[in-house]
């Protein structure tokens, strides 16, 4: 399902100077264009040509969020051998051996731990035929820390994009894309038939369903420390010192059969690894096996690291707050000792339209 939502695409700014000379839009073009100050928020109702050149030094001047990447350990990764299990399976003692149990189908991921021939044992004394196995999906996506106060909102793409060179139009051809997961800064915006566009750079704009957007979001009442804020609506996940923020990062949240609670919540407990499992005798059972990094918040919602997919920055969870390992990790060292029971808060930013 579509959000309205940000997303990065680009436009020529020069193209705008007469309209912005005008003081108005043209009918099927953007109602007002305006540069966007960290938040997000307009700074002015509608730039000048003077206003338009100012920013586009501005753009060639900081031509990227001030971030580092969280380095991706392979080896952290790769801890774990995970399968998924294809169709329902007997479960037997030893390779060739009695069975003991069966696993019913579903969304359903085993660790292996040893193999022979072509059987695996899953856990001690569980042994599976190997045809009935496929692979996992780990991602090597990874969040960032903040250098500085952004300058600007920034946002990562979901998607492989074309950007293009005026809000609402589509892109030229020749137009190369910008693979997803990229991370741009976002300069402008402006409103083309209800939907956001975002200026990225010159010439280049991008519809706001293409993109997770960093939203900065006030420091909950009674908060104080480290502090987790998770946006449903952007899909995105920032983590604070007091009112500082120091790192972000795309999430999956509950789909809307299994929404994740809005509210303020703190973790209660915690696991370098555990089994989950839900919907027993429905058709969207799951089991999992060795979960990494795992935080519950909100009774048995949690935060961990997620091994069977790669679509970060959209919502695919039966409520909980999936992260990638590398993420998961980070946020779980970020929280230990002192700040064991950090506050969670979760909040929407904006309403999904369809």
């Amino acid at each position: 399902m579509l959000r309205h939502r940000c997303w990065n695409i680009a436009l020529s700014l020069l193209l705008l100077l007469p309209l912005l000379a005008a003081g108005h839009a043209s009918a099927d073009g953007p109602e007002t264009i305006c540069p966007v100050d960290a938040s997000g928020q307009c700074l002015t109702g509608e730039l000048t040509a003077i206003e338009l050149r100012a920013l586009m030094a501005e753009i060639a001047a900081y031509p990227a969020p001030d971030v580092t990447p969280i380095p991706v350990d392979e080896s952290l990764l790769n801890s774990r051998s995970y399968r998924r299990v294809l169709d329902a399976v007997t479960i037997y003692d030893a390779p060739n051996g009695n069975p003991i149990g069966t696993l019913d189908p579903g969304f359903n991921f085993v660790t292996v731990i040893n193999r022979v021939d072509n059987w695996v044992e899953v856990n001690p004394g569980q042994w599976i035929q190997d045809e009935f196995l496929g692979g996992a999906r780990i991602s090597r996506f990874a969040g960032v820390t903040f250098n500085s106060s952004p300058l600007y909102p920034f946002a990562w793409f979901l998607l492989d994009t074309k950007p293009s060179q005026r809000p609402g139009a589509k892109p030229v051809p020749g137009t190369e894309f910008i693979p997803r997961y990229t991370l741009v800064n976002i300069y402008a915006s402006t409103t083309v038939d209800g939907w956001r566009w975002y200026l990225i750079g010159p010439d280049q704009w991008v519809h706001q369903t293409r993109l997770g957007k960093i939203t900065p979001v006030k420091r909950p009442e009674g908060v104080e420390g480290r502090w987790i804020a998770i946006d449903l609506y952007e899909q995105t996940l920032i983590a604070y010192e007091n009112d500082t923020p120091v790192y972000a990062t795309l999430i999956s949240s509950g789909l809307p059969d299994w929404p994740t609670n809005e509210g303020l919540f703190q973790i209660w407990d915690r696991y370098e690894h555990t089994p989950m499992s839900g919907a027993e005798g429905a058709p969207d059972f799951y089991y999992l096996e060795e979960v990494p990094w795992t935080m519950f918040f909100d009774h048995d919602i949690a935060l961990h690291g997620t091994y069977w997919h790669d679509g970060f920055g959209y919502r695919h969870s039966h409520g909980c707050v999936n992260l990638t390992i590398t993420d998961a990790h980070w946020l779980y060292r970020w929280t230990e000792g002192p700040y064991a029971n950090a506050y969670v808060y979760v909040y929407s930013s904006g309403q999904y339209t369809r």
